[in-house]
């Protein structure tokens, strides 16, 4: 029987699904990068489709790979011409191909695919996938507090307000949570009490952290002295990274809670699980929203005191400097948080401007401005001597012209005498 995967594609990743060998041939040739459906799910949402590869086969010699989608991999998705559902927003297709070569495409509804024409079993995968996704995101967090090397529960020790300390419980409650849940393979309903009461404490936190990070910005727009930015600054960089690593952490543990969410809902209302899986989407994008708009108030704050550091460096050549190393260090961690959790980010930083620099422009501009004066000046000059100039000539011609008359009278007079 000729080779035969089924691909199904949703706004963040492709899953990849056949014969193990089929499916490891075509992500090589395609060279994306993947990781494997976990076991227990992969065969939960396939359900009782036996039929996968050929009719009676056993579904453990089936594989199901996912492969998150950057705008590259989709392009070379694009080539094989999924078709789109209305119904569910889905991109599904069945590739076939003879001796492990995967030729062209073959309509959906007319492959011979587990999923075909069951839609309770695709809603399943899709879940899968969404899950996939969240596990995705949430393993870049964990990177990415490892790379900053922000402890985030000794940060929230170090807060007085005793709701933050629950932060910690919860955390440990939603490892627990996931940890029973990959070893079973579902979410129990004892499971889902000891977490359902979570998502509060996380918000909290969550909310805690914005606020913490707002009041930077407020103290670094309020200061105007030099010396007073600059030790705001230095503030700002010590403090901000701290709370980046504590919103990273709740929003890593609120994807958790989705992950386990869908799971829950798939065993008590499997026919919500569609609208349940939109609903996460959604409250997903506006929790990146609320914190894309805070961070990047703290981002215009560290410029903008950056460049006023950058205008007065000729009067303070030390704390200038400080002030732009301090809000560049602030506002590279504020991008890389961003890119973290896949929000665009804007001004990166800026460019520290020399004292010597500075300093030449200034004799630039002096010079420039004073052989303006210069020229000003000898014009004024010129048009002073021309007046004297035309000054004189007119008083000379004018004592010449009284001295004639009076020659002239005199004459007259001794003609007459």
């Amino acid at each position: 029987m000729d080779d035969e995967i089924q691909l199904i594609r949703d706004g963040d990743g492709l899953a990849v699904i056949g014969d193990q060998a089929t499916v490891e041939r075509f992500l090589m040739s395609e060279g994306l990068p993947s990781q494997a459906l976990r076991p227990r799910p992969f065969r939960s949402a396939l359900g009782n489709a036996a039929g996968f590869a050929q009719a009676g086969s056993d579904i453990a010699a089936n594989s199901g790979r996912w492969v998150k989608l950057t705008k590259e991999s989709a392009r070379r998705m694009d080539k094989y011409g999924l078709r789109e559902s209305a119904k569910t927003g889905f991109s599904t297709g069945v590739l076939k191909g003879d001796k492990g070569q995967i030729k062209g495409f073959v309509e959906f509804a007319k492959g011979q695919g587990p999923l075909r024409g069951n839609p309770a079993q695709m809603a399943n995968v899709a879940t899968l996938m969404a899950q996939l996704a969240l596990q995705q995101a949430m393993d870049e967090i964990t990177d990415y507090l490892a790379a900053i090397d922000e402890k985030v529960t000794d940060v929230l020790h170090a807060q007085e307000d005793a709701e933050l300390a629950k932060m910690v419980g919860a955390d440990f409650v939603i490892e627990e949570a996931m940890t029973i849940r990959d070893e079973v393979g579902r979410v129990s309903d004892i499971t889902w009490s000891k977490v359902q009461a979570t998502p509060e404490t996380i918000a909290t936190t969550q909310v805690y952290a914005l606020r913490r990070l707002d009041a930077l910005a407020e103290k670094m727009e309020q200061k105007a002295k030099i010396g007073d930015l600059a030790a705001a600054a230095e503030e700002a960089e010590a403090k901000a990274r701290q709370w980046l690593a504590v919103l990273a952490r709740c929003f890593q543990l609120q994807d958790a809670i989705a992950v386990l969410e869908l799971d829950r809902v798939l065993d008590a209302a499997p026919e919500e699980l569609d609208r349940h899986r939109d609903g996460i989407r959604i409250a997903r994008r506006n929790r990146l929203e609320l914190i894309s708009r805070s961070t990047e108030r703290l981002v215009a704050r560290m410029n903008a005191a950056a460049d006023a550091a950058n205008a007065k460096v000729l009067l303070h050549p030390t704390k200038s400097p400080a002030v732009v190393q301090s809000s560049n260090q602030v506002v590279a961690g504020v991008h890389d948080f961003h890119g973290r959790l896949g929000i665009e980010s804007g001004r990166q930083s800026s460019e520290t401007r020399r004292w010597a620099v500075a300093a030449a422009e200034v004799r630039d501009k002096a010079l420039e401005t004073g052989a303006k004066g210069v020229g000003a000046a000898k014009n004024l000059g010129n048009e002073t001597l021309d007046r004297a100039s035309s000054m004189k000539d007119k008083l000379s011609s004018g004592i010449s012209e009284r001295a004639r008359r009076r020659r002239g009278d005199e004459a007259e007079n001794a003609a007459e005498g």
